[in-house]
């Protein structure tokens, strides 16, 4: 077996001999590679020499995990080992594929703006709070105490059981007197603190009324929130570039918002191929189940983009010229067919679209296959194909070209293209700023390859020292999602492999903040974890 690709997964690596005849594996590197020493649980990778002291473990400087140089645009080649695309040079090329975010517009506050990116500064429309309130439940008192607590309707007719939140403006409130007050209420004029109800004590008095006292006194301002506390009215709240989240939609309706304007996110069309691939069941008869179709969409979601489908394609190339000449979306996604076998009809169809490959194999491993490419000219011009006489093309701009991105049939080698091309493209389209990576130094030594880039699963704990470490998971080959499952993120290894106690580049993944935060790394120890060098 070739010990750098396994015969199961999503792709186009079926199993049986017929389907071997008609699939061209992955590219192979110059060197044959031996199997690893792990095992069964995790991909055979050659041994690489440790590094050595004092010396760093690869060339590429890792001061800038993606350096702004792109690789150049060519049209599809014969797929070959020397031609690919170093990693980091293929995301700064897919985050700079267009000039900038699609179109901005104004959406209503909710759902619809969550998960887009503010197209300008979020400016307070209003003071916060918008008048003096009261911070908690109790009396809003006038002056040093006792205080003679005063009937609600003397101050507002409307009150029965003091000032509630909501309520108009109240009367000025008489020196050392006292009324009660709720939380969110306004302070009524001339009121000079709030004292708590725990804080208080009242006492009947002979004439029928009541004489709040306090042994702790009130000090002047205690429990009102001022108006402006948070903000004044045209400060700068959030800056443009900021994702929508809900709290960022709380914050908006506090301001005075009805509407938010933001970029629209964009569309992706995902296009599963394979005649290989059942949808439901048990993998049966050389035939194995879809899993990239059920998790694409979701993780794109995640991304801050729309989707259209997955729609299942059978191996036919003109069945894949229609599908891609007549999409809509902004980016067309494949999973599968981007090598150069018989049925990877992936590249001729680009070529006769007349498409612009801008990265056509990666220096990566799992998933070198990986390509980016431009499907329209500059100017945006219409679909191609039978349905582009049906199709109206309102969503995008019409200087905004279409891409697509070729992601390999294998899970694993999916994930790899879905963050090394696809999620800087859709940063970008989307106008989310690209964040500085983090860096965690590695639980174990993890192997490299002679050549390329590894992504590698891994999970954040805290080491003895209350560091956060990333521990290198098994099961990380490229048919394989166990590893990724359970994983935080991909630590980025360079071409020669990287030693214990070194710092990694995490690729965070979009349900896991402990690649991103130190303090939710949990200290639970992991049975999927390697012991050893990944």
């Amino acid at each position: 077996m070739d010990p750098w690709h396994a015969p199961w997964g999503n792709g186009r690596h079926a199993t049986g001999p017929e389907a071997a005849a008609a699939r061209t594996p992955e590219p192979q590197p110059e060197q044959e590679p031996q199997p690893g020493p792990e095992g069964p649980g995790s991909p055979d990778f050659p041994a690489a020499a440790a590094p050595q002291p004092g010396r760093p473990a690869h060339p590429q400087s890792s001061a800038n995990p993606d350096p702004a140089p792109a690789a150049a645009s060519r049209t599809a080649p014969p797929h070959r080992h020397s031609a690919h695309t170093p990693w980091h040079d293929a995301r700064a090329a897919a985050a700079g594929a267009v000039d900038g975010p699609l179109e901005a517009a104004a959406v209503p506050l909710g759902p619809e703006a969550l998960g887009r990116v503010l197209a300008g500064a979020l400016t307070a429309l209003t003071d916060l709070p918008s008048f003096d309130t009261s911070a908690m439940d109790g009396w809003a008192v006038s002056g040093p105490g006792p205080w003679r607590v005063t009937a609600p309707s003397t101050l507002a007719p409307a009150a029965t059981a003091g000032i509630l939140a909501g309520q108009g403006p109240a009367r000025p409130l008489p020196d050392g007197h006292a009324i009660r007050i709720a939380t969110g209420a306004r302070i009524p004029p001339g009121a000079s603190a709030v004292l708590r109800s725990e804080h208080g004590e009242v006492a009947e008095q002979p004439d029928g009324g009541a004489l709040l006292s306090a042994p702790g006194g009130a000090t002047p301002g205690q429990d009102i929130r001022p108006r402006g506390q948070e903000c004044r009215n045209g400060d700068q709240l959030l800056p443009p570039g900021t994702p929508v989240t809900p709290a960022v939609l709380g914050l908006a309706a506090a301001a005075g918002y009805d509407e938010l304007w933001t970029y629209r996110r964009p569309v992706v069309e995902i296009l599963v191929l394979g005649d290989e691939l059942l949808h439901s069941g048990l993998p049966q008869e050389g035939r194995i189940r879809d899993a990239l179709g059920p998790m694409l969409a979701p993780w794109l979601h995640a991304l801050g983009a729309e989707t259209i489908g997955p729609r299942h394609l059978a191996d036919d190339e003109g069945v894949l010229y229609e599908a891609i000449a007549s999409s809509t979306a902004d980016v067309v996604i494949t999973t599968g067919g981007t090598a150069a076998g018989p049925v990877d009809h992936v590249h001729p169809t680009l070529r006769r679209l007349g498409a612009e490959l801008l990265v056509d194999g990666v220096q990566v491993r799992p998933g070198h296959p990986m390509l980016l490419a431009r499907l329209d000219p500059a100017d945006g011009s219409a679909p191609r194909g039978r349905a582009a006489k049906r199709t109206k093309r309102t969503a995008r701009t019409p200087r905004t070209p279409r891409h697509l991105v070729g992601l390999p049939g294998n899970p694993l080698a999916a994930v790899s293209g879905l963050l090394t091309l696809a999620e800087p493209l859709l940063g970008t389209l989307s106008g989310r700023p690209r964040s500085e990576p983090r860096r965690v130094r590695l639980a174990d030594g993890v192997q490299g390859h002679p050549h390329d880039t590894r992504l590698v699963p891994v999970v954040c704990r805290t080491d003895e020292k209350g560091g956060v470490v990333a521990r290198p998971l098994h099961f990380n080959g490229p048919a394989m999602l166990r590893g990724i499952a359970a994983a935080d993120a991909l630590a980025v290894i360079p071409p020669g492999g990287a030693a214990e106690g070194e710092p990694a580049v995490l690729l965070g993944l979009p349900w896991s903040p402990a690649a991103t935060n130190p303090i939710t790394a949990v200290t639970t120890p992991d049975t999927g974890a390697t012991g050893g060098r990944a």
